[in-house]
């Protein structure tokens, strides 16, 4: 179900507000009771998650009453992507939080030890998928015992939905061409696994091929001639989150290279556009620079 709103008006009058607790569905929850007089209204947020939710309405002296709410899959995809609508964060306060917890941990692991690095991590797509997948989880006690980060920061989560909370449960990545249909949920469309040509080609978006046009958060492609794997991939952090001083940078796994388990690197901007080898320059007069890329999760509009 896509993340909408409705309003319920609750009958006879009573003086007291009443108490609304809701079951049955994840993310559904009470966002304001209102009212005056007597009447009372009550603002529901769905959540993203298909189901039968039960609302139950307590007031001071009365019997308890139950509600139950139908919520149906939203398979709608305005922009024809391949990316369902309910796993885009319209909301400016949803997008700046993934893009804070994403850049975050994606440079908080050059700064570990490779033992310290969860294992998946090794190569440049795996650095991306846990960057992402992490930043859209609950950042809860729990998590922040089990990730073993340099600090956890102070930062809000996305409030829409939180990973694996979806229709699509632990499977974020499209992996097929087309836009997306009610029965990509569960025939392998989605999967937990993408490679760099993956994550390009289906989950994100061209912004540009300048990268002045780069917002933390998005993502540079590139598409070489030689080795056996053609596409590579960076994350844009902008601003350092751990070493500030006021430079712009950009991260990557360089991945494995015969028995080199290869390593994460961090350049400034200013680096990377010098880079000895000119086909790893983010320049517009690079044929194997593909452009910066935004994840198709923050497209708001189709464009």
């Amino acid at each position: 179900m896509g993340t909408t709103s409705h309003h319920f008006r609750f009958t006879p009058k009573h003086p007291v507000q009443p108490e609304i607790a809701v079951y049955g569905v994840q993310g559904v929850r009470v966002e304001r009771i209102s009212g005056n007089g007597g009447n009372w209204r009550v603002r529901i947020r769905a959540g993203v998650v298909a189901g039968q939710a039960n609302l139950r309405v307590s007031v001071t002296g009365a019997k308890p009453a139950s509600i139950l709410l139908d919520l149906t899959l939203d398979a709608r995809d305005v922009a024809e992507d391949g990316t369902p609508d309910f796993l885009r964060l319209e909301d400016e306060h949803d997008e700046q939080a993934f893009r804070q917890w994403f850049t975050y941990l994606a440079e908080a692991q050059y700064f570990q030890t490779r033992n310290q690095r969860p294992p998946e991590i090794n190569d440049c797509a795996a650095l991306i998928r846990y960057a992402y997948r992490e930043a859209l989880v609950a950042h809860d006690g729990p998590w922040a015992a089990s990730a073993r980060l340099p600090f956890v920061p102070a930062l809000d989560g996305a409030s829409k939905y939180q990973y694996p909370h979806t229709p699509l449960g632990p499977a974020l990545f499209r992996t097929k061409p087309g836009s997306f249909r009610a029965t990509d949920v569960d025939d392998g469309t989605f999967l937990q696994f993408a490679d760099a040509h993956t994550l390009w080609r289906y989950n994100s978006h061209l912004v540009s091929r300048d990268l002045s046009r780069a917002l933390p958060g998005d993502l540079l492609f590139f598409q070489q001639r030689t080795g056996q794997e053609p596409f590579h991939s960076m994350i844009y952090l902008g601003n350092s989150w751990l070493r500030p001083d006021g430079k712009r940078y950009v991260l990557y796994h360089t991945g494995p290279d015969g028995d080199d388990p290869g390593e994460i690197k961090r350049l400034t901007v200013e680096e990377l556009m010098a880079f000895p080898q000119p086909e790893w320059r983010p320049t517009p007069s690079n044929a194997a620079f593909l452009g910066v890329t935004r994840w198709n999760i923050l497209r708001r509009n189709v464009e």
